[in-house]
Order: structure tokens, then sequence, then C-alpha cells
């Protein structure tokens, strides 16, 4: 613990809010909430911890904190601060993990369709389903009970929809906005467990269809039966009174959480959603920063109920979210809180070890490269290579790893402008410029290890540049490759020296990610400004074949050669006008007359 945090953590107040760590360059690392800011920001300096927090303590070397006045206010904040900051070490709720919903759209003319996306507008929303083949089976039988307009724009005359009395032909006819609504509200309470009622007036119109001899309507009617009976009633019903609630359950072990959310809907058990994440506050407080995470950043569409396990503030998620919330005591509702909290157990069990596998391949990984080089541990790694042929298109790239892992939005492409066409080094010095003088400028997070895809030159190369230009303090190492051009050696220090790593180790598995990863990406970009530069200059000067054309057929074709093989009708085909294609053609065939 740094003098400034000892001094910080003792005008800490006996207060609600928000506590923010920030690691070594200013970045907010994680968030959370507590009832009392002084007992809880202490507890991350005092006492033992699994070596999950340790690492996260091991980083914060600062901290700021906000007050608030109750403690659904430090909820609240909290789950902006996470939205706004987005810290490593919170949770982080993928929003891709999604479900699909039935909706009746908003529209003068509303129609029912499948969708994943929850929206606040005005459409009424029905799910979520198990799957996309669930949700699409219950519009098929809706899109035969009910007249609601199919098609997307409205055509000019009425379609077969009409003819089978599925559609009520707005394109032609006049619909009063209370027809809609009465269907839009039958569709409601189908869905909310009306089908049964569905099904027994069905019933009856079939044997009233039969006794008149109509027996293709009886048809009809026998078979909207055995579709109602085949997706509505497949499943046993778990409660019967049709209320649509999430059941909450988790558990806890060694530091990490499951979360398990059961989707009951018209009283069915129809989905389950899990989450497995690391563990960093007390499980009660977790389960409210989860529970706000999963109705907010998600969108999952609320429920009318919310049954939650023992322990949990009531009250708070009921503020929060302003829906019905229990923690029920006896019956069903507990037994399904129970079911909940023991999948919770059986999966966290199962994916332990994997969970324990990946944090060793990655984070683990860092931290045995970091004692291995005689570090600090290096989370964030940025990596460096060059690639021409002949000294023609060199162009560098950079990779970055942060926690073990690609960081891809961080990649970066170069193409070189100082250097000569065969001057490795050259390209190395203005890359790592161009880098580095970008990062302080904009203020962007410096890395903990530098990797240059190279040897001795180069590493000297990248340390004038770091330390005697920029003045920065960052370790700086060396890949090196055997005569099969795979990874074989770590080189660091000052001399320079072969760091002992083992092959088998995670650390010299990480180097070999990290550099194959940068090696695939220079070389994918070489070829893609190869390839670009051979288009030009073989089309230059041919009418109609401009540079957005160029670029249209390499992205068609791939290559040069598909091009040059290309017959008319596949130039046609990749967007070429029928007579530019017949001048590429033949300027092609001529070449190869020549011999070119």
């Amino acid at each position: 613990m740094n003098e400034k945090i000892e001094h910080k953590l003792s005008l800490l107040p006996d207060l609600p809010g928000c506590y923010l760590m920030k690691d070594r360059q200013g970045t907010i690392i994680y968030v959370g909430k507590a009832k009392i800011l002084k007992n809880r920001v202490r507890s991350y300096f005092t006492g033992s911890h699994d070596a999950k927090t340790q690492r996260l303590v091991g980083e914060i070397v600062d901290f700021e904190y906000i007050i608030t006045s109750s403690d659904i206010e430090a909820l609240i904040l909290e789950l902006n601060l996470i939205k706004q900051h987005d810290p490593k070490y919170n949770i982080m709720l993928k929003d891709d993990k999604t479900y699909p919903y039935l909706k009746i759209t908003s529209e003068r003319h509303p129609k029912l369709i499948v969708t994943r996306q929850l929206k606040k507008d005005k459409g009424k929303y029905f799910g979520p389903y198990p799957n996309a083949t669930a949700a699409h089976e219950t519009k098929k039988l809706l899109d035969r009970l009910y007249p609601y307009r199919k098609c997307h724009q409205l055509p000019d005359r009425v379609c077969l929809y009409y003819h089978l009395g599925q559609c009520l032909a707005p394109c032609v006819h006049e619909i009063k906005q209370e027809t809609y609504k009465e269907m839009v509200d039958d569709i409601s309470r189908f869905l909310n467990g009306g089908y049964k009622s569905v099904k027994k007036d069905l019933t009856e119109k079939m044997s009233a269809a039969a006794e008149n001899l109509e027996f293709e309507r009886a048809k009809e009617y026998r078979d909207q039966i055995a579709n109602i009976e085949a997706v509505m009633e497949k499943q046993t019903m778990m409660m019967n009174d049709f209320t649509d609630r999430d059941v909450f359950g988790y558990a806890v072990e060694k530091g990490w959480m499951c979360v398990q959310v059961f989707f009951v809907r018209q009283g069915k058990l129809i989905e389950r959603d899990v989450s497995i994440f690391p563990l960093y506050q007390d499980p009660e407080e977790e389960m409210l920063t989860f529970i706000g995470q999963f109705y907010g950043k998600t969108g999952h569409l609320l429920p009318k109920e919310i049954l939650l396990p023992e322990g949990i503030d009531q009250e708070l998620v009921q503020q929060l979210l302003n829906v019905n919330v229990f923690i029920p005591q006896r019956g069903k509702k507990k037994d399904l809180v129970k079911l909940s909290n023991k999948n919770a157990e059986i999966s966290l069990r199962e994916k332990f070890q994997l969970i324990e596998r990946q944090e060793q391949r990655t984070i683990g990984a860092c931290e045995d490269l970091g004692e291995a080089m005689r570090i600090s541990t290096p989370l964030r790694i940025e990596a460096f290579d060059n690639s021409h042929t002949g000294g023609v298109d060199p162009v560098s790239a950079m990779v970055s790893f942060v926690d073990g892992r690609p960081n891809r939005k961080d990649y970066r492409k170069y193409k070189t402008r100082t250097a000569a066409a065969h001057d490795d080094y050259g390209a190395m010095r203005e890359v790592i410029r161009r880098r580095y003088v970008r990062v302080l400028r904009d203020h962007l997070p410096l890395p903990d290890l530098i990797i240059i895809d190279g040897g001795k030159g180069q590493m000297e190369i990248a340390r004038e540049i770091i330390e005697d230009e920029l003045g920065l303090s960052i370790p700086i190492a060396g890949l090196a490759k055997d005569e099969k051009h795979q990874t074989a050696q770590l080189l660091y220090g000052n001399p320079v020296e072969v760091v002992p790593l083992k092959r088998t180790s995670e650390a010299f598995y990480l180097l070999q990610r990290i550099q194959d990863e940068v090696h695939r990406f220079v070389i994918t970009f070489h070829r893609q400004r190869r390839d670009s530069n051979s288009l030009t200059s073989v089309l230059d000067g041919l009418p109609g074949v401009g540079p957005k054309r160029k670029q249209q057929l390499l992205k068609h074709f791939g290559s040069i050669k598909k091009i040059r093989d290309a017959t008319v009708a596949e130039l046609n085909d990749a967007g070429l006008p029928m007579k530019v294609a017949e001048t590429v053609m033949e300027y092609f065939k001529e070449e190869n007359e020549k011999g070119l």
C-alpha cells in the first residue's frame, strides 16, 4: 500500500457511495459500490485474498470515491460508471446475449415479426423464446389464426393471404384502428395463456362444420387445433397462474460466481441464461450489479415478476426496476429458486476447470513471463513486425495483447514513409516513433512490454527511440526464430541475453501466439497492398476502369490471376458494364499473346 492510498483510506467516510480503482496509468480498472465506503474500500488492502483479487489489488495505485445519499443511488451510479468506463475487472455482460421475441409493431397497419432487438417503442413484445425455431413456429401459427398485415410494404392489389382469410387487405380496404386494437388484444391474450379458449372455440367450429358436411372447412379447423397443441402445449406446465417471471439463482466457489436466470413464460420454463465471472465483492452486492446490467445493458424484457434467492436486497431491486420482486419462502416458487441455485452450482463446477485453464494460458502466462524477465507483470503487450517483397511494397504492423488475449481494436497497420525500400532497421525506427509519439500525444495507455520480431539490432533501434528520444521506460524484448521460422528465443536486457524459458511453458506459448499473430497480420496487410498496387499498374489507362472498379474487381475475384482468367460474363457479374468487361478481356488477351 503506497502513502497516497494509505492517506486516502484514513479519510473515507461512513457513508454509502461508489469507489473507482485506478492503475498506474490512471485507467479505471474496477468500479464498486458500498453501504459503508470506509469498510468496503479498506477491505481490499487488509487481510488475505485469493490470487485473483490479489491481482486486482496489485494493479491499484490510486482510487476515487463518490458519496451518495442512499443505497439505491449507489447502485444506479455504479451501473452508470461501469457503462461509462468499461473497467476490465467488472462484470461485462455481452450485448449479443439475446433471445428471439415476437413483436407486434406500432405501425398504422401493424404486423407480427420475430426480433432479437428490444427497443423502447410502442410495439408489444412477447417472449423470450428458447430459440428462433420456437419463435417462428409460434408466428406461423398466429399467421394462420389472425388476419393482420403480412407484407413488408403495402402492394396495390390484394394477395393470396386475403383470399385465405389471413389478411384484412389494408392495401385496398380502409381498416379501422378499433379492429387492429381488438386483434392485438386477442393475440396478447392468446400468447399469455388464452390459447385454450381459442382451441375450444375451434373445436366447436370443427364439429359444426363436420355436421354440415363441410369437410374441407372441418379439416382446416382440425389442422389449426393440431398446430396449437404442437406449438403451445408441448411442454409440461411449471406454474398454473400463467405469470411471466424471471427466477434468479447463484452459486459461489473459489472466487468465482455463476448466476442462472430461468425464464418462465405463460407458466412454462422455456429457457435459462448462464453467466460465470470472477467475484471481487460480496455475492449479494454482485447480484445487485448483475441484475441491473441484465435488464439495462443487455436489454432483457422485464417480466411481471422476479423471484430472488434469500439474502438479496428485495427492496433495492424493486426500486431499481419498478417491478414486483419476491423472495419466496415456500411452495413451487421456492422450489424454482432452489432449482436455479442448484443449476448454478452444477454449471460452476463443470466449467471451473476450463476457467482455470484459460486463466493459466492468459494472465497466468503474463505473470510467468514477468517473473522470467524480472519485470512487472506485462498485462499490456505490443508487438511489431515488418514485411516486403524484395524491398517492394514495404509495410509494418503492430498487434496488442491485453491480459494475454488479442486486443484487436488496438491493432495498427503502417505504410512506411521515410525508410528506404530494403531498410528494415529504418522501417522499425519510423514505425516505433510514429506509434509512441501518437500514444503520448493522444494520452493512450502505454504498454508494459514491447516485443520486436527480430534480434539485437532491431531491439537497439527500438530502445533508441523509446528511451533516448522519447524518454520512456518500457521493457523491450526481441523474438528470434530458428531455421524453420518458428519462435526459438526471447531476447532481453542490456547487454542482450537469452531469457531462459521452457518451450512447454505457458509463457513461451504466449510468445508464440503473439509472434504468429503479428506475422499473420503484417503479411495479410502486405498482400493486400501488393495486390492493390499490382491491379493498379495492370489496369492503368484502360477506359472505363477507375480506382473504384479496380478495387471492386479485386474484392470480387481475390487475385490478379483470377481476373486475368475471367470470362466476359464473369467480369460483367463482378459489376463491370458489358462493354468495359469486353475491353478488359481483350486487354488481357493481348497481354497473353505478347507473353507478358
